[in-house]
């Protein structure tokens, strides 16, 4: 137990540190050859937002932080898009046979933001992700400038807080 709270109070210093630094590239945003929901392919070359920055978290239907972080997300999109003109990419990691769930449970929360299947893990692969919840943003050269994994309450507050950042720091 003890162990677990020094690596969250870690973790914490390790994000709150950086958060408030200055934003960096860490790694440029990979090709790889996924699908939307509607079952086209899709190259997340093409995860782009006319140069203003980019959401991209990896979900999947059976994480139920990630269903939390995408309701409290939902709840604030429309805000967000008219304070920074952010776009959010949802990559769902379901594999091809529970990824058919994924258009009804987005349909049915109502959720605004643009979902992509990630069937055969290679974007994921490609993003180093291990677990879901995990978010990244991405800046308007396709760049990934911050990440974060897991989710709790509020931790949507600090997201919209990097991306007006990477807007400052354009």
């Amino acid at each position: 137990m003890k162990k677990l709270f020094l690596a969250a109070f870690s973790l914490l210093i390790f994000t709150t540190a950086f958060s408030q630094s200055e934003i960096k590239t860490l790694f440029n945003l990979p090709s790889v050859d996924i699908k939307n929901v509607k079952g086209e392919p899709f190259n997340t070359k093409n995860i782009t937002n006319n140069g203003k920055p980019v959401i991209i978290t990896f979900w999947a239907t059976w994480c139920k932080p990630c269903m939390k972080e995408h309701d409290a997300i939902s709840d604030i999109y429309d805000d967000w898009i008219k304070e920074t003109g952010v776009k959010m990419y949802a990559v769902s990691i379901d594999n091809s046979r529970s990824s058919k769930s994924v258009q009804p449970l987005v349909n049915g929360k109502g959720w605004e933001f643009d979902v992509l299947l990630d069937e055969n893990g290679e974007f994921k692969r490609a993003m180093n992700v291990n677990v879901p919840p995990h978010t990244f943003i991405v800046n308007g050269k396709g760049e990934v400038v911050w990440q974060h994994v897991g989710y709790l309450e509020g931790d949507e507050a600090e997201y919209i807080e990097i991306v007006k950042k990477v807007l400052k720091a354009k």
